[in-house]
């Protein structure tokens, strides 16, 4: 699976996913630390890339732009430290390839995970 990971999503979970054999980049790695919201929208369909961010106004874009793709995982963690990510993200990959693919917003916190199949 191919991911693009946000400004506050860890490089060291980046690197995790690359260790589990996804194709994984974050946006520092390419020099876009200030890439406005749309334009990473737009640079993670055209990529095929699954978004990982825990800004709530990506939720928000693609509600409004009627668009299947890119799928985003939102993490709203009260510990955002790679480990936590992590584990959280593991889990939506056990459990939600599949709508990951298809297309959808997938809302991670300590106590559920909800998924919004898009488009909204």
């Amino acid at each position: 699976m191919k991911f693009l990971a946000d400004m506050g999503i860890s490089l060291d979970t980046v690197m995790w996913l690359r260790n589990l054999g996804h194709d994984a980049v974050h946006l520092h790695e390419q020099g876009l630390d200030r890439l406005p919201d749309p334009e990473i929208l737009i640079k993670a369909r055209n990529e095929q890339r699954v978004l990982l961010t825990h800004d709530l106004d990506f939720g928000y874009l693609l509600a409004i732009s009627g668009t299947q793709l890119p799928s985003v995982v939102i993490f709203r963690l009260a510990d955002m430290r790679p480990r936590s990510v992590n584990y959280y993200l593991e889990r939506v990959l056990q459990h939600h390839q599949d709508e990951l693919t298809t297309g959808a917003i997938v809302i991670v916190t300590e106590g559920r995970t909800r998924v919004r199949m898009l488009p909204i």
